[in-house]
């Protein structure tokens, strides 16, 4: 057979029901359509749809619901049903027993069959394991990030910076250089094909891992177990998010995904600094409530610019909301619902161009669009 020579024509036209489509079309050497129309919408949180799930999705809902690809829950399984903030804060009052505590007892039920509580703890180990894997490769990799935007990697100088004024007291360095320095690592690994944990997403996948770090490094008494209960208090909060609004940058722009993530570790972080579950609620609350509004404009199509920053940003932010939330009484006039139904509004609200098109914000600016980056 002879070499047959391929050509790929983009279309950065957005489809009307969702933002984050691709379509596929095929023609022979004739000119001949020899495929047609195989069409699958990116819903967020790694769920893919095809025409026909995209379909039966909006009968349902006679509209396109953000974190349309949430799991559907097991309620005759699981112990302690809820949806929303109102409603575990309920469950908490109601049992006296923590949030992390009501989501090990349900999934303790999901897993019964393949090891229940040991099942689940041997995955959430697994889970920190690998943040602190990838934090280890991120400040020990050096080099440029794939993909043609000559992104440095900033993680190893940054460790050496600290590592070597530690001990001077007038540096000025504090524990948030570290944090920016783990949230730094992780999402550089994540821009070079690394392996990570999507806690919510790739994108934002630098945040939940650079505030454990900052637990184990800077509070005391510092266990598998503490870890445990942050993933666990953090699952809580994501779930709520994903059933009521999306982790989707694709359907709600960047308030999705980093303020998903800050919001979930701002919740596990006040698990670990003795919270109770109405300051809990509350630290997540405020995390997401000043991420509203966020819209996800990566440069050339690639998670780097603005992302990888804008991690190190996010999860500061986690910190300080769980610290003002503790020094409360867990009381606030805007509740982690409001702000979750909020944030479903706004995405819905917000251009298509601001949802991980890079045809807007600062993939606009920079005059760098997918096809304009050289690979």
């Amino acid at each position: 057979m002879g070499r047959l020579d391929y050509s790929i024509a983009f279309n950065n036209e957005p489809v009307p029901e969702h933002p984050n489509c691709l379509i596929f079309s095929a023609w022979d050497e004739q000119g001949n359509e020899i495929a047609s129309n195989m069409e699958y919408f990116s819903v967020g949180g790694g769920f893919v749809l095809s025409r026909a799930e995209l379909n039966a999705k909006l009968e349902e809902t006679h509209e396109v619901p953000a974190g349309m690809a949430a799991a559907q829950s097991d309620d005759e399984r699981i112990p302690y049903d809820f949806s929303t903030g109102d409603q575990l804060l309920e469950l908490c009052k109601e049992t006296g027993k923590t949030i992390w505590e009501i989501i090990a007892a349900n999934e303790a039920v999901l897993h019964r069959e393949d090891g229940g509580i040991a099942r689940v703890n041997t995955h959430l180990d697994l889970v920190w394991d690998v943040m602190r894997e990838c934090v280890t490769d991120g400040i020990s990799t050096k080099g440029i990030l794939p993909g043609g935007l000559q992104v440095n990697r900033r993680a190893p100088q940054l460790y050496a910076l600290l590592l070597e004024q530690q001990d001077d007291p007038t540096s000025g360095f504090s524990a948030m250089e570290w944090v920016n320095l783990y949230a730094l690592a992780v999402n550089e690994q994540n821009a070079a094909g690394g392996r990570v944990v999507t806690a919510p997403t790739n994108g934002a996948c630098g945040i939940i891992p650079a505030v454990l770090h900052y637990a184990r490094d800077f509070l005391p008494d510092f266990t598998r177990e503490t870890a445990r209960r942050f993933l666990l208090t953090a699952g809580a909060v994501g779930m709520i998010i994903k059933q009521n609004a999306s982790i989707s940058g694709a359907e709600v722009g960047c308030q999705g995904e980093v303020g998903s993530a800050s919001s979930m570790a701002a919740a596990g972080l006040a698990e670990i600094l003795g919270a109770t579950p109405a300051q809990i609620e509350n630290a997540a609350e405020i995390a997401l409530e000043h991420n509203l509004g966020l819209t996800c404009d990566p440069v050339g199509g690639l998670v780097q610019i603005p992302c990888i920053e804008r991690n190190a940003i996010g999860a500061v932010k986690s910190i300080n909301s769980a610290r003002l939330a503790r020094m409360g009484e867990g009381t606030h006039h805007v509740t982690l619902d409001n702000a979750v139904q909020t944030m479903a509004e706004t995405g819905r609200d917000m251009h298509t161009k601001y949802k991980e098109t890079s045809i807007g914000g600062l993939a606009k600016t920079l005059g760098l669009s997918v096809s304009q980056v050289e690979c």
